[in-house]
């Protein structure tokens, strides 16, 4: 895999909760497709959607696009979108990236559940399925208030679910949960929804216990949400994308030779360009030469 290509929503105006997408060779510097246009609608569920994150099946190279079902747009508002929400995924398929199914609803929250909201995916090479998981407002037995916590579910064709379960507990709400595997390690990096900053964690296992990694800069980095880590190109180093919510900027790369030691760094203004389009919570994913040239070819 030689290249990245990003998918995104760019925000709550008309036609911003959609797909979106943007192609790159370096991870650092983004080309939007499609004129900046929007690549795919769901037109079931509410209308709209939000956190888009694709994922790559490793055996059959069959690429999932999973989302928010989500429109903040239709003004219902943010209280109706966490306590009234939807409970289903908005799933996509395609074998080449550019040509995909009709979306789908899968129902995943549990019963009660006020949202599902940013749904990844990570490949468990021990079960050989997918674990999906993603952050739903619930009020448990004996809870006087409702709290968002990260509920998960294995799958293998992102139709059919397994019994979701809880994923991540704290004190607090969590949201926002994305992980990827460097080396022997899965590394887990989420929102804080107290601080608003990033939590970075890790563990040997997916179904293992994931330990804190003490990171000054993440802590101090606040008003983020919605991370993404990829490899760079080098395949020494990470790119750590946060979506600076609180000022409105869209996203910003964050770079690190170790994911283990908590040290960032924010490259230089003219070491990346993020295109014309703003880049809100979305997903990366790595492509070939030969996808990359396919995006960059399309026509929707």
């Amino acid at each position: 895999m030689q290249a990245y290509l990003f998918v995104h929503f760019t925000g709550e105006e008309k036609d911003g909760e959609q797909i979106y997408f943007s192609v790159s060779r370096d991870g650092l510097n983004w080309e939007d497709l499609n004129e900046g246009k929007l690549i795919l609608r769901s037109r079931i569920g509410t209308g709209g959607v939000r956190d888009p994150y694709p994922v790559r099946h490793p055996k059959t190279g069959k690429i999932y696009l999973i989302a928010t079902d989500l429109r903040i747009e239709a003004g219902y508002g943010w209280d109706a979108a966490q306590y009234e929400g939807s409970r289903d995924l908005i799933v996509w398929e395609s074998e080449d990236l550019v040509h995909w199914s009709k979306e789908r609803a899968c129902r995943v929250g549990i019963e009660g559940a006020g949202c599902v909201w940013a749904p990844e995916a990570i490949y468990d090479e021990e079960k050989e399925a997918f674990l999906v998981f993603w952050a739903s407002m619930v009020k448990a037995p004996g809870e006087e208030q409702p709290k968002q916590r990260i509920y998960a579910a294995y799958t293998n064709d992102f139709c059919d679910y397994s019994e979701a379960f809880v994923y991540i507990e704290r004190a607090q709400h969590v949201i926002d949960t994305t992980m990827i595997k460097a080396k022997e390690m899965y590394y887990r990096i989420s929102k804080d929804e107290t601080n608003k900053c990033l939590i970075l964690e890790r563990s040997s296992s997916l179904m293992g216990t994931f330990i804190q990694i003490a990171s000054p800069f993440l802590e101090q980095l606040t008003g983020v949400e919605g991370p993404e880590c990829y490899p760079m190109p080098d395949k020494e180093s990470w790119c750590l994308i946060a979506d600076q919510f609180a000022e409105g900027k869209g996203y910003l790369p964050l770079l690190t030779n170790d994911l283990g030691s908590g040290a960032f760094r924010i490259p230089k203004r003219e070491e990346y360009d993020l295109g014309k389009t703003k880049k809100r919570h979305g997903g990366v994913l790595l492509i070939s030469e030969e996808e990359y040239e396919r995006l960059r070819k399309a026509t929707w």
